[in-house]
């Protein structure tokens, strides 16, 4: 009787999750771009936590703008409101996102652990896009399909081997901020 009585009462928390994403998400049509013109990708990332997550940092920073790559709903009550504010375009694949950031001209970046350039070394430019991997598998294409995408790192110094996604997320924004300061 307790696992049942658990059973729906986590049945029922998944139903209302779904019910503000499906609010939320209609609201999201309304949403302004932010004092910024970066863009964060969410690359097949998981519909966990993490996800609202990155929207309240993104709304906070000031982001243009957040593509999801099928991402799967999400509970949104983790991002205080930020999916409302920060609008979201829906992509079924990498390639028709990366088709219409080169037609506005953004340059493409990955976030890799040990790989490319250092964040902190990097000029960004004004129009940067920040392509975010999925929490287990990483980014879901092929560097050899996609030239013009530059591989950044964050500098780590423990043995852990990446950052939370999110966390991850935080830091490219504040180094975009440090670079591109908006007039509030």
């Amino acid at each position: 009787m307790v696992s049942r009585q658990h059973s729906n009462k986590r049945e029922e928390r998944y139903r209302t999750a779904m019910r503000r994403y499906k609010k939320d998400r209609q609201r999201n049509v309304m949403a302004k771009p932010g004092k910024h013109a970066f863009i964060l990708i969410l690359d097949h990332l998981q519909a966990g936590f993490n996800v609202p997550k990155i929207f309240r940092s993104a709304e906070t920073f000031g982001a243009h703008e957040i593509h999801l790559i099928n991402v799967e709903p999400f509970d949104p009550a983790p991002a205080k409101g930020a999916f409302r504010k920060v609008p979201a375009k829906f992509f079924d694949n990498i390639s028709d996102c990366f088709a219409e950031l080169e037609k506005r001209d953004y340059h493409l970046f990955t976030l890799e652990a040990d790989k490319g350039k250092t964040l902190y070394d990097a000029k960004l430019p004004e129009k940067s896009a920040f392509i975010l991997g999925n929490e287990d598998n990483g980014i879901s294409f092929e560097y050899s399909s996609y030239p013009n995408v530059e591989c950044l790192s964050i500098p780590q110094f423990g043995q852990t081997e990446s950052l939370n996604v999110s966390i991850a997320a935080s830091i490219v924004m504040y180094e975009y901020i440090s670079q591109y300061r908006a007039k509030k």
